[in-house]
């Protein structure tokens, strides 16, 4: 089997891994409710109208004051939506394996050995070259 294909069976395999799957069902929950979408779409529209007026505008102008302040209650609002929580947390947990895995493969294209890393769960620790520590 050349590289390639291990890393497509890799791919398999991490689709398969509890955390990929809690993060699609997040993914899933949040795409498909639509009043937290018009949330995260206005977010983003006053994100740029706030970016367009600070181009235009002095920095404590009222319309800057009031779009800033939008813009937070708009992001505390979908921050605070139970189901960005649970994905938030999913996407956390994904992205942690996926960097335990690109610290194994960073080991082995510095030529070091792969099954001498300790990676637990919560990351690495430690001192070998890559990560820094553990063993």
């Amino acid at each position: 089997m050349d590289i390639m294909e291990m890393t497509r069976e890799l791919g398999k395999a991490l689709q398969q891994d509890d955390r990929y799957i809690a993060y699609m069902l997040a993914k899933q929950a949040n795409d498909e409710d639509k009043e937290l979408q018009e949330d995260i779409a206005h977010f983003e529209d006053l994100r740029i109208n706030l970016g367009t007026a600070m181009s235009t505008e002095e920095p404590d102008s009222d319309e800057i004051k009031a779009l800033d302040s939008e813009l937070k209650a708009v992001y505390q609002k979908v921050m605070k939506n139970p189901k960005m929580i649970v994905f938030s947390s999913a996407q956390q947990a994904l992205e942690k394996l996926v960097s335990n895995m690109q610290q194994i493969i960073s080991m082995c294209a510095n030529g070091e050995d792969p099954d001498t890393c300790q990676i637990p769960e919560s990351g690495c620790t430690g001192s070998c070259a890559t990560c820094g520590g553990c063993h």
